[in-house]
């Protein structure tokens, strides 16, 4: 049988837009390869895997601009999906540079090659989740992401809280799973195709029931929730936090997240509400269901819980946990608006949730490396123990409470700037008052490392110059991106101007 040309040549237009992912399955190979070959050879993986992001990052500035439907519509390559593999890019290079460091990781010499070809297989799912249009494609997607993790989440298997976490994990991940299935498979029953844009058509058509389409809009939401750590369906993230490597805890809070919310945006947004060329700045839905209201719950839920919780924690990781499900909350609540302008608000604060997140649970690594331990007691007096790596840590909790002149304070501006437009001054109020009481717990640390004095002489200690250099970049960024923050406004703004259904 002969293929047809037009065929042919679509296939290989696809596989040219689809050069990044493919770049990422490559490092994966060579990065298993390598491991295989070059035993004794130390972070071998580690370089690869830095070479094939740093490839990656060039394949995906040549798509800038792009908006194409590819491979027969199973997923998407356009501004939106861009920003978030870039996202997803940066901070999946940072995390291999930062496990580089991580002496937990390399503790009684343990092999980590698989360690970083997992990270690629992670970072593979994230790309391709950003661009799903289909709802084969974005199950696929979800899964390839949550083995990884599964497997990155007790990889120090032979402390008891990491085989714990990853146990934990894979349990919640798959009634997450088991949900979203039973959700999509209701959307299929109902209109006979997986595909996003004809089910939205389908909805506009008026023929259809609406029951198995709300309902299986509802448990595809438990499946999202649980990748973005929103309440009730938050419940694996702060024993999973505090148990996995730390690396991986960062990674998890926010290029996971970001993967989650990439999708979650999307999905609702091509699926249930009229195409962006009918409406341009409101969204306005198809099923006369009240979407927003659901959001809004589930969005004070997040950030009230979340904060409340960490008020108690001693533990920094577990304290940090909780604060990820917060801004999850805080996130949410641009979504919750359903306009342009809260989408761009997302997408500008998961930037700057980027550089703060990953930066301040990078020096709760490097004190780890020099006292082992991420109990908050052991914090106190860290300001005169190690100067430098107190004042990082200040500079990243400032701007997770989002006091000027921060990344973080323009990212919770912008939130709640498009929640009082649209009017709901009663959300916006909540978010302020969840921010004061975040203040309370972030203080609580640096009031440990500054305020407070070891009962017992304090040892100095400082870590290697050359692991500090991440603190200082991300720290660098912090304050500058509060200070001025236009690209990456316009950069996120351009982002969201082509998320609708391409034909």
């Amino acid at each position: 049988m002969t293929v047809p040309n037009s065929y042919i040549d679509n296939l290989m237009a696809s596989i040219g837009l689809f050069s990044p992912e493919i770049a990422i399955v490559i490092t994966f190979i060579l990065a298993i390869v390598a491991d295989l070959l070059f035993k004794n050879t130390r972070n071998i993986t580690a370089y690869i895997s830095i070479l094939g992001l740093v490839i990656t990052g060039f394949l995906l500035v040549t798509l800038t601009g792009v908006s194409q439907s590819i491979f027969d519509g199973l997923v998407v390559v356009d501004p939106y999906s861009t920003f978030f593999k870039f996202l997803t890019l940066l901070t999946t290079l940072l995390i291999v540079i930062m496990s580089m460091s991580y002496k937990e990781l390399y503790k009684d010499n343990r092999k980590v090659g698989e360690y970083y070809s997992m990270l690629m297989g992670m970072t593979f799912g994230m790309f391709v989740l950003a661009s799903a249009v289909n709802l084969i494609t974005i199950y696929l997607a979800i899964e390839i992401l949550s083995l990884s993790s599964y497997v990155l989440a007790g990889y120090t298997k032979e402390i008891r809280k990491s085989s714990e976490a990853s146990l934990k994990y894979v349990i919640y991940g798959s009634l997450s799973s088991g949900f979203m299935v039973y959700g999509m498979s209701l959307l299929y029953g109902a209109t006979m195709t997986l595909d996003v844009a004809k089910i939205n058509a389908a909805i506009l058509s008026g023929g259809i029931d609406l029951f198995p389409i709300i309902v299986g809009g509802l448990m595809i939401l438990v499946g999202f929730g649980y990748k973005i750590s929103a309440v009730p369906f938050h419940y694996w993230t702060p024993d999973v936090y505090e148990g996995a490597p730390i690396t991986i805890t960062s990674f998890l809070s926010v290029a996971s997240k970001a993967a989650g919310f990439a999708v979650f945006i999307r999905f609702f947004k091509d699926l249930y509400f009229l195409p962006a060329e009918s409406t341009f700045d409101v969204w306005a839905t198809v099923s006369n269901f009240n979407w927003g209201i659901i959001l809004a719950v589930i969005s004070v839920l997040t950030m009230t819980l979340g904060n409340f919780v960490a008020l108690w924690q001693e533990n920094v990781k577990r304290l940090l946990a909780y604060s990820s499900i917060a801004h999850a909350g805080y996130l949410l609540m641009g979504v919750v608006v359903m306009t342009s302008a809260g989408t761009t608000a997302v997408l500008l604060y998961f930037f700057f949730y980027m550089l703060m997140n990953l930066g301040a649970f990078y020096i709760a690594q490097l004190v780890d490396n020099e006292i082992g331990s991420y109990e908050l007691k052991d914090y106190i007096g860290l300001g005169f123990r190690s100067p430098v790596l107190a004042i990082l840590m200040t500079i990243f909790l400032i701007s997770l409470t989002g006091l000027p002149p921060s990344a973080g304070f323009i990212g919770k501006l912008y939130i709640f700037a498009a929640v009082l437009n649209k009017g709901m001054i009663w959300l916006a109020v909540i978010g302020v008052l969840n921010s004061v009481v975040s203040l309370y717990f972030y203080a609580k640390i640096i009031r440990n490392m500054f305020l407070r004095n070891p009962e017992t002489v304090a040892v100095k200690f400082c870590a290697p110059q050359s692991n500090m250099i991440i603190g200082y970049v991300l720290a660098f960024f912090t304050i500058l991106f509060g200070l001025y923050f236009s690209p990456i406004l316009s950069w996120a703004q351009s982002s969201i101007e082509m998320l609708h259904i391409i034909p």
